[in-house]
């Protein structure tokens, strides 16, 4: 993989203790490069309309957009963004309507530290 370019990730979570944990899970990743962070779904939008990153972290419960309905407009804005969910609602129904909205990956904040990593790679290597 050497001499490929830098993978562009977006983090959203309300929680900025835990955007922090994420911010330091990546570092760990010199070929992943956070370029920016957002705290609500609205925010989640412009960021990613703005900056188009190639992964975004996407929580499902957040004040003033939800992560579902900011992942629809991002999928129509953002067409080449992967969307996966970070988040702590491990609700079936849930989890299947993000995956409608366009996401690739969906994993649990408490199982987040051993499998976001394989997620990111994943979307990473999805095509279409």
């Amino acid at each position: 993989m050497s001499g490929m370019r830098q993978v562009r990730i977006l983090v959203v979570d309300d929680v900025a203790a835990w955007r922090r944990q994420i911010r330091s899970l990546l570092k760990t990743h010199p070929e992943w490069t956070l370029i920016a962070e957002a705290s609500d779904g609205k925010e989640a939008v412009e960021r990613a309309t703005e900056l188009q990153p190639d992964i975004i972290l996407l929580d499902v419960g957040m004040p003033v957009l939800n992560g579902i309905e900011a992942a629809k407009i991002i999928r129509e804005r953002c067409p080449n963004s992967r969307i996966l969910f970070v988040t702590q609602d491990g609700d079936r129904d849930i989890r299947d309507e993000a995956m409608r909205a366009g996401a690739l990956g969906y994993v649990l904040k408490t199982n987040a530290a051993h499998e976001l990593v394989n997620v990111i790679s994943s979307a990473l290597n999805h095509n279409g």
